[in-house]
C-alpha cells in the first residue's frame, strides 16, 4: 500500500507536505518553525504542539498515517 503525502498547516502560514512516519522536528525545520526540545527521549514535555487539537511529543512521535489535513498549534507549557 503506497502512503501518500500528508498536508501540514504550521502556526505560521505555511502548508508543506510530508510523508507519514517523518519526524515533526525535522518537517517543523523545513516550514521554517523551531520546536522547543529538552530532553528528546519524550520525558520533559519542551516539545508538545498539538495536532489536530491532541497534544503529542514531537521529538518521540511521527506524523501520522492519514489522508487528512494536519493543523498544528505549539504548545505552551509556563516551565519552558
Amino acid at each position: 500500500m503506497k502512503k501518500c503525502n500528508v498536508t501540514i498547516n504550521w502556526p505560521n502560514g505555511v502548508s508543506t507536505y510530508s510523508k507519514p512516519g517523518k519526524g515533526w522536528i525535522e518537517s517543523a525545520r523545513k516550514a521554517g518553525i523551531e520546536i522547543p526540545m529538552g530532553c528528546l527521549k519524550g520525558s520533559c514535555g519542551a516539545c508538545e504542539i498539538e495536532v489536530n487539537g491532541e497534544v503529542t511529543r514531537a521529538c518521540i512521535n511521527t506524523i501520522p498515517t492519514s489522508n487528512e489535513i494536519l493543523n498544528i498549534k505549539l504548545y505552551t507549557d509556563p516551565y519552558w
